[in-house]
């Protein structure tokens, strides 16, 4: 496979990692959908294995979002900063205590956009407890698995 079109692969997968913030965009089939096409391109036994455990990880994804609460972020105070802020922290998350480290990343990350708002400790927990109750739990788990899934790619391209 070419530079050019793992470059093209790893572009989608990072505006599919933006779309699991941003409601409405199908975030999570971008991601796959890339490493689908990027298997498709590639030779090697480890492209398809990816593609299997990236069907697998968002099938169960969507088993583990449909048994928590409906994503209701905006009644619940989330802002398209939040966002930003969240998904930075799950992506330093990821890269600094690897693979879990998304899922504290992410949690600090609303922390952080909240204490920045409100300027008190227990207000900024009060609302990142709020924003976990209103849907924050469901887009973490898509966002946990597209970094997952992503992260299993580079590997991959990288590695295999």
């Amino acid at each position: 496979m070419e530079v050019w079109q793992l470059l093209l692969a790893g572009l989608v997968m990072v505006f599919g990692l933006c779309g699991v913030l941003v409601p409405g965009v199908p975030g999570s089939w971008l991601v796959w959908a890339a490493v689908m096409w990027w298997a498709l391109q590639d030779p090697r036994p480890v492209a398809w294995f990816v593609l299997v455990g990236a069907t697998f990880a968002l099938f169960l994804s969507q088993v583990v979002r449909w048994a928590l609460p409906p994503r209701r972020l905006r009644e619940g105070g989330a802002t398209p900063r939040m966002a930003v802020y969240a998904g930075l922290g799950a992506l330093v998350g990821f890269f600094v205590v690897p693979v879990i480290g998304a899922i504290p990343g992410f949690m600090a990350g609303i922390y952080l956009c909240e204490r920045l708002r409100l300027g008190r400790h227990g207000e900024a927990r009060a609302a990142l407890r709020t924003a976990m109750r209103s849907g924050g739990s469901s887009v973490l788990a898509e966002l946990f698995t597209c970094l997952l899934i992503m992260g299993a790619w580079l590997g991959a391209v990288l590695w295999g």
